[in-house]
């Protein structure tokens, strides 16, 4: 390893501990919904919940804000970020997002786009959408395939061209606006793996100057098809792939889960942090208190219909902040890294401790 890189993470992990302890709420998810307008092979969810499950209704979430959250935050420096399921099916969506607005709050939501039209767009961004994030996973078959609808390519492209376009607006007209702050996210499978170039070409002419791409984790219905799930070899691919692109000064990132090695620099803006229950919290569709929404139910912290959020923010998430449990897995014990990833990102822990993928051994494997 680089001395350079070396010294980069031991000060990133004094900063990390040191977040710990302080563990400032900077980002809060909200499943607003479970309704899906597609069927995703890859969706992330255990699918034990049926789209029977009512959303949270409006004022179950804001009253959270109001009396948990409120009086312990300056709400311009938390981020709201809307999910589900997938958002737009709330017909109050915007209804939300202005009582959001009038609290101070910026916020944000992660869609598939298609149900975005452009008259649901404008009233987003009327009721003061600060940040979206569009799902688009390859070119139009290998996106119909994975999201398992005939205009989901359609949905997801005539998104970021409104976004695209509401942007350069702001800049032609040189408006006092604010632009939108966006980005495409691709989740990388093995049909896809080899596609890239010529998806990011896609996107490059859509617009799209910021590009989030990752990998699929064995969860939800991604355990049901191996198919998607990249070799090792194909995931060290997808780590060549994005230094290339950074070098040529394209922005394409890896998204923020797994300790990279000497890939560490090279493929994001920042080094690696799994920040949930660190300054990354979530209230799941039924009160549960977690931090990223796709955490396991044994580590659920709390539920807002019978505990606190603020005192549990406070006072629980030990698993999260203390990790030193990981070390008593595999392949956790004998790890020399360990002190730069403790244990890899939450989300890929099961219900019995185990990791499902790490990171990086697929990465030494390959080597």
């Amino acid at each position: 390893m680089r001395l350079r890189l070396k010294i980069a993470l031991w000060l990133e992990r004094w900063r990390r501990h040191n977040l710990k302890e302080l563990h400032p709420l900077r980002q809060l998810f909200w499943e607003s919904t479970l309704r899906c307008n597609v069927h995703c092979l890859h969706c992330g969810s255990d699918c034990i919940a049926s789209i029977e499950t009512p959303d949270m209704p409006e004022e179950d979430f804001l009253k959270v804000i109001d009396t948990e959250v409120t009086p312990h935050v300056d709400p311009h420096e938390v981020m709201i970020v809307i999910s589900g399921g997938e958002p737009l099916m709330r017909k109050d969506l915007a209804e939300v997002g202005r009582a959001l607005k009038q609290r101070g709050y910026p916020w944000g939501m992660v869609t598939n786009g298609l149900a975005l039209t452009e008259k649901k767009f404008h009233e987003l961004l009327d009721a003061g959408l600060r940040s979206i994030t569009v799902s688009c996973d390859g070119l139009e078959a290998d996106h119909v395939w994975l999201r398992q609808h005939p205009l989901a390519f359609e949905g997801a492209t005539r998104a970021i061209k409104l976004i695209a376009e509401y942007n350069q607006s702001i800049v032609n007209r040189k408006s006092s606006n604010r632009p939108l702050a966006w980005d495409v996210v691709t989740c990388v499978n093995q049909r896809t793996i080899d596609h890239l170039p010529a998806i990011r070409e896609m996107l490059w002419d859509l617009g799209v100057r910021d590009w989030r791409v990752f990998g699929i984790d064995p969860m939800g219905r991604a355990a049901e098809n191996p198919e998607l799930i990249l070799t090792d070899a194909q995931f060290k691919q997808l780590m060549d792939y994005i230094v290339s692109e950074r070098e040529a000064g394209r922005h394409v990132s890896y998204s923020c889960e797994g300790y990279l090695g000497d890939y560490e620099g090279r493929v994001r803006d920042h080094l690696y942090q799994c920040a949930a229950g660190i300054s990354v919290a979530s209230i799941l569709i039924d009160g549960s208190i977690s931090a990223c929404t796709s955490i396991r139910g044994k580590y659920y912290q709390g539920n807002i219909y019978k505990d606190s959020f603020w005192s549990v923010w406070e006072n629980g998430f030990k698993p999260y902040r203390d990790r030193s449990w990981m070390r008593q897995t595999e392949p956790c014990k004998d790890c020399k890294a360990f002190s730069f990833c403790e244990g890899n990102g939450m989300h890929l822990r099961r219900e019995d401790g185990s990791l499902m993928l790490c990171h990086l051994k697929r990465l030494q494997v390959t080597d």
